[in-house]
Formats: C-alpha cells, structure tokens, sequence
C-alpha cells in the first residue's frame, strides 16, 4: 500500500477565479493558434502553466469555432482564413488591397466567434 502523498508535495491548481479573460475573440484566436502550432510541434499545452492563466484551453475555442461551423455561422473560407492568419500570428489588414478581402472574411468570423466565447466566459 503506497503512503498518501505529502502536503508539500501535492500539486497547487490555480483558481478559475483568478485566470484573467481575454479582451477579444481576436486575441483568443491568436492565443489558440500559438498554442496549437506549438502543440503541433512538440510542446505539451497544459493549463495553468502560461505566462497568464487563462479561462480555457485552445480546444475550448476549437469546440466553440466547429460548433459555429456545423450551425452553418462559420463557412469553411471564414476557418480558411482564420487559419492562414492565425498561423501568421496577425490579423489582415484593410488598408493593403491584397488583405482586403481576407480582412473581411476575418472580421465577420471574428464577430460570429466573439458571442460564444463571451458567453463561456472565455472573452470580458
């Protein structure tokens, strides 16, 4: 029979009460992407473990995009251009008429992604 773990030994988790939401459905896109490429290449995502704790993990924003895509909210060019610009790490701009349209595929995905995700409490 093994010992009960000691008090100074047991893991701490952080309190939800404390994880700090994001200020946009932007800026939780681009959190998901980074921590999907690195989870792409190699690194283990773990919560609690970033530099702020956050109210979700990258697949909560995933689950809340394909529940939005089988809703028929989101079509396959808004997650086209969602992934092209998530993987840069920016959104497209406006101004530069090669992004033009790319920018407005992305502002309408982002408006559509901002209402689940303030509703879960990952987006203030």
């Amino acid at each position: 029979m093994r010992p009960a773990p000691r008090a100074a030994h047991a893991p701490r988790f952080a309190s939800l009460a404390a994880a700090e939401p994001f200020r946009s459905a932007e800026e939780a896109w681009l959190w998901t992407m980074a921590a999907l490429i690195a989870r792409r290449d190699g690194a283990r995502v773990a919560a609690g473990r970033g530099e702020k704790l956050r109210p979700c993990e990258p697949d909560d924003v995933i689950r809340c995009l394909d529940r939005l895509y089988r809703q028929r909210r989101i079509d396959l060019i808004h997650a086209r251009v969602m992934r092209v610009w998530g993987e840069r790490g920016c959104a497209p701009d406006p101004r530069y008429p090669a992004e033009r349209l790319d920018a407005a595929q992305w502002r309408e995905a982002m408006n559509r992604l901002e209402w689940p995700l303030r509703v879960k409490g990952i987006v203030a």
